[in-house]
């Protein structure tokens, strides 16, 4: 046995509590395949609506995705398990540890974060409301949202290679309204459509973390 496979063997066992349709948990497992850590954490799902899913212990929030670490402890949300992760693997690959282009970064992916927050959010209402019940008013007000987030980056598309927190957490946003189609994006963003398939192209862990059809 060689090193490497005697350090995996002793070190010990995480688990990540997501779904693979989560867009917030693609970005965690997007994190680990990147930074070859896939082989030591074990996925299990979790129902967020299932009062007795262990996940509102693991997280009071009951909101996914959550890292459950070998003493018992979690780490919760997508951007604290992602730097959680860079942290483990010895890495500043991701994000950088400091100086301002860490809070860019971070600016950037809290901006992809906010077009899947309000993309669930669209999602939820048509899934939970009856159609007479639903609001007009909110889902405009949640399209407006990730209207002009989608603008800035369109208007300035980040460098996808190589990929960085914001670069996973835009491409997850992305492909989430592809997969869940709250709200038709391609034909006004030409730029960021191209970027999407470039970064498919150059990022293998964006077409291994697809969620299922």
């Amino acid at each position: 046995m060689n090193p490497t496979e005697q350090r995996a063997e002793k070190e010990p066992e995480l688990i990540l509590r997501s779904t693979l349709t989560s867009p917030y948990g693609r970005k965690v497992r997007m994190a680990m395949d990147i930074l070859g850590l896939s082989a030591r954490i074990k996925i299990i799902p979790a129902d967020t609506l299932d009062e007795a899913d262990t996940l509102r212990q693991q997280n009071p929030l009951g909101k996914m995705p959550c890292l459950l670490l070998p003493d018992g402890s979690a780490i919760y949300d997508s951007r604290v398990i992602v730097e959680y992760l860079q942290d483990l693997a010895g890495s500043d690959r991701l994000l950088p540890l400091r100086g301002a282009q860490r809070f860019r970064t971070l600016t950037m992916a809290t901006l992809a974060d906010g077009i899947a927050d309000a993309a669930l959010l669209m999602v939820y209402e048509s899934r939970f409301r009856p159609p007479e019940h639903m609001s007009q008013t909110w889902l405009d007000h949640q399209r407006g949202k990730i209207t002009r987030a989608l603008s800035v980056f369109e208007q300035s598309p980040p460098d996808g290679n190589p990929s960085t927190l914001a670069t996973i957490a835009l491409a997850c946003a992305l492909g989430y309204l592809d997969w869940r189609k709250p709200m038709a994006w391609r034909p006004d963003h030409p730029q960021l459509t191209q970027w999407l398939a470039r970064y498919a192209e150059q990022e293998p862990s964006f077409s291994r973390t697809q969620a299922p059809t």
